[in-house]
Order: C-alpha cells, then sequence, then structure tokens
C-alpha cells in the first residue's frame, strides 16, 4: 500500500524525537505501567506510527462501507442525526403515556418502554410473587388491554417503538402487534426493536421464562414471523449493555455480545433463513461507560469485527447484513448517589463517545436514576443535553471525525484482537450455549466487577463524590425523588379482574389450548401468541403454559 506523506514524515522525525521524549519522561520519573483505562488495560503516554498497523481498505475505508469502522452511513449525522430515544416506564399504562407524550411534545424522536419486574418475569400484576414490585422500576403490562392503554393517541404507524424485554418478548410483541391491528395499523408498517436477547439474560440480567432450548427456538419463531409479517421491525437488539452493567470490561462487553450475535446468526441459519433476509433485522444495544476513548474505540471495533465475520464466516452478501446498527445508553453504573447532579457531566460525556462512535440512537440517564425513577425535570435535562450535542457542538457535521489517530486505531485493534481472543476461547469450550451453562461468561464477569470495585474501595480508581472530592452532604443529596403511589397495584388487580371478567373465557382458554398444542408440535409461537393476545390472555397465562411445557430455567453455581 503506498506510503502517506503523514507517515513518511514521521518516520523521518521520529528517532531523534523519541529519545528526546524518553529523556523527558525519565527525568518527570512517570512510566507507561502507571497508567490504565477503567477496564485495566494499559495505557502508554504518547502514541507513534509504531503503535498501528493500519491498511486502510481492509480496516477502515470510507462510512457507509465494508467494514463500515467509520460508520454504517456514508453521511452518518449529516443526512440524519440519531434517534433520541428516552427510556421510560412507570407506574400504570395511563401513566407511562402520559410521559410518553411529554417526551414526543419535547422533541423525542422514538420510544423506549421500560417494563417493571413481573413483566419481565413474565408474572401478571396480581400473581403473589408480584406483591410491591408492580410499576416500581418500570410499566406494569399485564396484558393487550394495557398496552392498549399504553399507546393510546400515539400512532404506531409512523412512532419507532423499542421495548427492553427479553424472555416474555415474544409475547410483548404479539401485545403490540395486536394493538397495532386495533388500531388499525398494518403489522408491516410498525417499526421498532424488542430485545428479545435471552443469552445475556443467563449470563448478566436474569430474566428469563423457560431453559436456554426453547427460548432460542421462540427467538427463531420471532425471526420468521416478522420477516414475512413484521418486516420493519428489529427482532434482537443484542444487548451488551446489561453485561456491563453487570461489571464487565468493555472488551468482555464487545466479546460476549458479539459472540451472542454470532450464535443468533448460526440459529437462524440452522432454521433455514436465509442469512441475508433475517440478518439485516438484527440490531445491537452498547452501554457508553465514561472512559471515553475506549467507548469510542469499542463502537468502531464492533463494526469492524461484525462485518467480517458476517461475510467471511457466514457468506452474508448485501451491506446490510453486514452493519451493526445499534442503540446506545449512558453507563447507569457510573452514576452515583452522591452529588447526584455530577451525574449530569458524567452522562454528557458517554453520551458524546456514544456520538462520535457512531450510533444509531441514545438514551441519556437522568441524574437522579440512582435514587429513584426520574423526575420530569430531570428527564428533561438528559433529552436537552443529547439536543445540545446535536444542535450545538457541531459534532454531527463530520463522519467518525477521530479516525487516523494513532491511539484511537490502536485501541480499537487492541479491542478487537481481545474480542478476537475470547471468541477463539468460547469456541474451545463449545460454544456461546455450552459456556453460559457452565457459567465460564459469568465467572469473566464477575471477576471483572469484583476487580473494579476493589479498585474503587483502595482509592485507586478515584470517583467523584465517593472517594475524592467527597462533601458532609452527599449522603443526604437534596433532590426531588419520583415516589410511586401504592395505589397502582391495587389499580393493576381491579384491571386484571375486570379484563377476566369481561373476556370470553372459552376463546382464551383456547387460545391457550393452542399455544400449548405448539409448543408440543413446534408450529410458530408467536403466530399463537397474536392470537391469544387478541384474545385477551394474560402475560402470566401464556408465560405460564411455557413453564409447564418447557420447564423453568435454573442458573448453575457460580464460583
Amino acid at each position: 500500500m503506498t506510503e502517506t506523506r503523514l507517515a513518511r514524515d514521521a518516520k523521518v522525525v521520529a528517532v531523534d524525537a523519541r529519545r528526546r521524549w524518553e529523556e523527558a519522561m525519565r527525568e518527570a520519573k512517570l512510566r507507561d505501567a502507571e497508567f490504565t483505562t477503567i477496564s485495566g488495560a494499559p495505557l502508554k503516554a504518547v502514541y507513534t506510527p509504531d503503535d498501528v498497523d493500519l491498511d486502510y481498505e481492509r480496516d477502515l475505508g470510507y462510512p457507509g462501507q465494508h467494514p463500515f469502522t467509520r460508520g454504517v452511513h456514508p453521511s452518518m449525522y449529516r443526512g440524519r442525526l440519531w434517534t433520541m430515544r428516552q427510556f421510560a416506564g412507570f407506574g400504570t399504562s395511563a401513566q407511562t403515556n402520559e410521559r410518553f407524550k411529554f417526551l414526543l411534545d419535547h422533541g423525542q424522536t422514538g420510544l423506549s418502554v421500560a417494563f417493571d419486574f413481573p413483566t419481565l418475569m413474565g408474572h401478571d400484576s396480581d400473581e403473589p410473587i408480584s406483591e410491591g414490585e408492580v410499576g416500581q422500576v418500570g410499566v406494569a403490562i399485564s396484558s393487550l388491554a394495557d398496552m392498549e392503554t399504553l399507546m393510546d393517541g400515539i400512532p404506531m404507524g409512523k412512532v419507532s417503538t423499542s421495548m427492553t424485554i427479553n424472555g416474555p418478548a415474544p409475547i410483548m410483541l404479539a401485545f403490540y402487534i395486536a394493538c397495532g391491528e386495533n388500531q388499525g395499523v398494518d403489522p408491516k408498517d410498525l417499526r421498532g426493536t424488542v430485545q428479545n436477547d435471552i443469552l445475556k439474560e443467563y449470563q448478566a440480567q436474569h430474566a428469563w421464562l423457560v431453559p436456554a432450548e426453547p427460548a432460542l427456538r421462540m427467538i427463531d419463531d420471532v425471526m420468521l414471523y416478522c420477516a414475512e409479517h413484521v418486516p420493519q421491525w428489529n427482532t434482537i437488539s443484542i444487548s451488551g449493555y446489561h453485561i456491563r452493567e453487570a461489571g464487565s470490561t468493555a472488551a468482555q462487553e464487545l466479546a460476549f455480545t458479539l459472540a451472542n450475535g454470532f450464535e443468533y446468526v448460526r440459529r437462524g441459519i440452522a432454521a433455514g433463513m436465509d442469512v441475508d433476509i433475517f440478518a439485516r433485522r438484527l440490531s445491537f444495544f452498547f452501554d457508553a461507560h465514561v472512559d471515553f476513548f475506549e467507548e469510542i474505540c469499542k463502537f468502531r471495533a464492533a463494526r469492524r469485527i461484525w462485518a467480517r465475520h458476517m461475510k467471511e464466516e457466514f457468506g452474508a452478501k448485501d451491506p446490510r447484513s453486514c452493519m451493526i446498527r445499534f442503540h446506545t445508553q449512558t453507563a447507569g453504573v457510573s452514576l452515583t448517589a452522591q452529588q447526584p447532579e455530577n451525574n449530569i457531566v458524567r452522562t454528557t460525556i458517554e453520551a458524546l463517545a456514544g456520538v462520535l462512535g457512531g450510533t444509531q440512537s441514545l438514551h441519556t440517564n437522568s441524574m437522579d436514576e440512582t435514587l429513584s425513577l426520574p423526575t420530569e425535570k430531570a428527564v428533561k435535562i438528559a433529552l436537552r443535553t443529547q439536543q445540545i450535542l446535536a444542535e450545538e457542538t457541531e459534532v454531527a457535521n463530520v463522519a467518525d471525525p477521530l479516525a487516523g489517530s494513532y491511539f484511537i486505531e490502536a485501541q480499537t485493534k487492541r479491542l478487537e484482537d481481545d474480542a478476537e481472543s475470547y471468541f477463539a476461547e468460547i469456541e474451545k469450550r463449545g460454544g456461546v450455549v455450552a459456556c453460559t451453562e457452565a457459567g465460564y461468561i459469568q465467572r469473566e464477569i464477575h471477576r471483572a466487577a469484583v476487580a473494579y470495585q476493589r479498585a474503587v474501595e483502595a482509592g485507586t480508581k478515584r470517583v467523584v463524590g465517593v472517594n475524592c472530592f467527597v462533601e458532609e452532604l452527599d449522603a443526604k443529596p437534596e433532590i426531588d425523588i419520583h415516589r410511586i403511589d401504592p395505589e397502582v397495584e391495587k389499580e393493576q388487580h381491579e384491571r386484571l379482574a375486570a379484563l377476566r371478567k369481561r373476556r370470553d373465557p372459552k376463546a382464551a382458554q383456547r387460545e391457550l389450548d393452542d399455544v400449548r398444542e405448539a409448543c408440543r408440535s413446534g408450529g410458530n409461537l408467536l403466530e399463537r401468541f397474536v392470537a391469544a393476545a387478541h384474545a385477551y390472555c394474560t402475560l402470566g397465562e401464556i408465560a405460564g403454559v411455557l413453564r409447564e411445557e418447557f420447564g423453568e430455567y435454573r442458573e448453575p453455581q457460580i464460583l
């Protein structure tokens, strides 16, 4: 490859300049080994051409072209800004509907639904196990009736909706499809994403219904059904966010997320689907942590790795199958209860990393989320953070503006190499499912989390307001807290009782029986879930059939 003038000039001055720099560093008594990324990777004090083995065509190219390191669209944000998709959900579906309309009125461009714990675990609000948790950390959705209230007055054919749910994801998607149909919206016009990433639940977040194999079968059913009936829907949002929030390093987040994605691709191909049909509807969900440059490099490495494997390993021919399109959320785990206003600064830095890393949509956390569900004021500040980045900073005007930096390219390659090492280890151990069932991935995350926490407690990792620059009043931050009315649970119980009274009980039971039969016969379960939704079968009733037929997952002991 032709050597650039910059590289030639750098070599001319390199020998003498490096000698003088090394002498200055020795005099200052600074050593490279003293500094690391948040993840613990060593950082040199300066990077030079010697640190970069870069072939422009192979490793970078242009935005919108393979290997997509520089972005998935030719003009990136010049053509279209990232979607500002603030995560929201609390209390009843009526209360969350009001919050959605508030966000849309203030410039949000997509919806993102947070569900409460009973819903995430596939339980109705009136089940004994749900007591005390209804509506507390997200919205309670137990039936199509709740979904209809949630989306009341919101044009489902025009608004893109993301739903962060996994174990019961096919059931919740069925509620959404049925709700759209009742609004008069053709499923082919529905746009959005359902997370539906069950592997990372076993690895990090722990919200599941059934063991891995039947859960993976349901994911295949979702991909098959949506390819025909809901073609604009992203059927899986393969999530590194929860892996990172559980304590992983950036390299582990990158590696385990992409390894999970490769497993879903293998399963789709094995189910008889054309990789160039279903792979382009896969999307990803990454964390943006506070280590600014490492996060940018992580996003760039993710695109390059995915493009290479999709083309070379899975034979994808459509460029859209090789594009890793992803949503980013700023790091919840980086926020502190002490001096919560500082979280606005942390979130801004993380959001900027997501933008410079080329995300397609972004959620900015609110400053008060370590204390409660966010208040409207905190949510508005979080949304305005994105709008200021988009409208005032000019960072959206150039695609991948940090490309070519010796440091950026070296760190991108380092993360890529670390991920490939994990892929090889996972393969040696029998693949992602085997590694998850044996607890290997969970142990790796656990070790990283413990190492980080020990560094914070020892003071070697400094966190403002926690172990440095601490103030006496930090234990009692003066900030408004959003509280959930205890009446929410009672209201949900009453809604469910009324629903069961007014629906056709024979039709509901018939659809539940059809779900059971599809479990046994291998029929498409999403198709049956949509029919059951229209009969107003509840989430808990449908999930109950799945548990009876497939059993319940028991996680391995992690030592």
